[in-house]
């Protein structure tokens, strides 16, 4: 990988304190094989990834066809499981989304479209819909496969204030570099009585514990920040949000475990992955926030 200005943290991203330190040394197993510490910190619980890329630089890391969100590769177990399963998910979403705004259609944001499958979906049930996507390649996909036209994700801010119903971030927010700018626009864009959904991994999950530093939703270094729900409720409490719900996402611990049980082990294993996530979603049952990853429902 070439060599890039990097981001050293001296104070949390999330809430500025001081107490932070390193908790773990984790691989980058998706590109460049690189490791990179993972500190956390004390007064938030927010995990971050430490000496990580500058915005300008860090799409090198991106560059793989293992990268399914930029590649809808169905090659490997994993990726077509995740196929089959997105399939279903597409329209859990949208009944989340209507059910939280309370209209059947409006105008929804999809920040961070990838290849612009929930996009694409959410416009064909006669939704406005804009969606943007940093990575050229990945809106040219976006366009061949599931015809929507996204914009560039630097469009955030200069859309319309006031103008969405819904705004979604699937599996986003841990990639944004200027996080708290972010949170402001996004909070600027929504309609009074607009709803916020953000998805993102939970490291607090049992299958998080239990692979540790061979934790697939670690992600590094594109994943910037790893969150808890203590962490997202101070981070979102600075900019005014509130977390009005949240929902858990059950497969996705079996997603995650079957990579992290080939990262951990050197190849893949589906009887030991779905134990993993069925060993994690159980415990999460008795509480939700437990589950590997989390969608917060969040409001002005």
């Amino acid at each position: 990988m070439e060599k890039s200005a990097i981001i050293h943290h001296t104070h949390c991203p999330g809430c500025n304190a001081t107490a932070i330190h390193q908790v773990l040394a984790v691989k980058d197993y998706t590109v460049s094989q690189q490791s990179f510490e993972v500190w956390h910190c004390d007064a938030c619980t927010l995990r971050f990834t430490q000496d990580v890329p500058a915005e300008d630089a860090i799409g090198q890391y991106y560059q793989s066809e293992n990268y399914i969100s930029h590649t809808n590769t169905s090659k490997g177990l994993v990726n077509r499981l995740y196929h089959i399963v997105r399939n279903y998910t597409l329209g859990s979403k949208k009944r989340l989304v209507q059910a939280f705004t309370q209209k059947t259609t409006g105008t929804l944001l999809d920040v961070g479209a990838g290849v612009g499958a929930f996009a694409g979906f959410m416009r064909q049930q006669g939704w406005q819909v804009t969606g943007l996507e940093p990575d050229a390649e990945t809106r040219k996909r976006a366009l061949e496969q599931h015809r929507i036209t996204l914009q560039d994700t630097s469009d955030l801010f200069k859309l319309p204030a006031g103008h969405f119903d819904a705004i979604t971030l699937w599996h986003v927010l841990e990639h944004v570099h200027r996080l708290h700018a972010c949170l402001d626009q996004l909070k600027t864009l929504l309609k009074p009585g607009g709803v916020l959904l953000v998805a993102v991994p939970n490291y607090t999950a049992a299958d998080a514990t239990f692979y540790a530093s061979h934790w697939a939703a670690y992600d590094v270094p594109r994943h910037l920040y790893h969150f808890s729900p203590a962490s997202m409720r101070v981070l979102l409490q600075q900019h005014g949000l509130t977390v009005k719900a949240i929902k858990p996402m059950w497969f996705d611990s079996f997603y995650v475990s079957l990579l992290s049980e080939k990262y951990k082990t050197g190849k893949a294993s589906v009887v030991k992955g779905f134990f993993r996530g069925f060993v994690s979603n159980g415990k999460a049952l008795r509480n939700k926030e437990q589950c590997s990853s989390l969608i917060y429902v969040i409001t002005k």
